[in-house]
């Protein structure tokens, strides 16, 4: 089981590489790579005060996988964006890979996704704001792309307070 000492800081090389899919033979490891990204989360949770969502790359796992949790938990599997609206907001965004800094971006105010459940069932969800923000944040985990790359300019970083 992965622990809070298991998730990659800034600067681990992995951190930058591009996912592979999940493929269909690994869906039994699909539970195991949840629980422990769900134990990771709380972790966080409990000493940060904050985590909604991780990726998969984050322990290392570099499979296209996002775990979700606000109000119940979500499997998003080999996720795809097939909307990204032209409206952007900006937002001081966090990340759990470098937990007390703060990063200034600009995100799409709406998106679809499509993935895959963890039963391996085609879903597809539109999300706004807050949601839109968060997936964008995880996918580009899957990409190797961390919030610090989008930052506006040099001056969109401080510290959490």
């Amino acid at each position: 089981m992965k622990r809070l000492e298991n998730l990659l800081k800034l600067g681990n090389p992995l951190l930058y590489e591009v996912c592979k899919p999940v493929l269909p033979s690994e869906l039994p490891l699909v539970k195991v790579w949840i629980a422990d990204l769900h134990k990771v989360m709380q972790e966080i949770r409990e000493k940060y005060n904050f985590g909604r969502a991780i990726a998969a790359p984050q322990l290392g796992i570099m499979k296209r996988l996002i775990y979700m949790n606000i109000n119940k938990p979500i499997v998003f599997i080999n996720p795809e964006f097939t909307f990204l609206s032209e409206e952007m907001f900006e937002l001081w965004d966090d990340c759990m890979s470098f937990p007390n800094l703060l990063v200034k971006v600009k995100r799409h105010k709406n998106l679809t996704i499509k993935y895959l459940n963890e039963n391996w069932e085609t879903q597809e969800w539109n999300m706004t704001d807050d949601l839109s923000e968060l997936l964008q944040h995880e996918y580009d985990h899957l990409d190797g792309i961390l919030c610090t790359m989008r930052a506006i300019d040099e001056k969109s970083f401080k510290w959490r307070p």
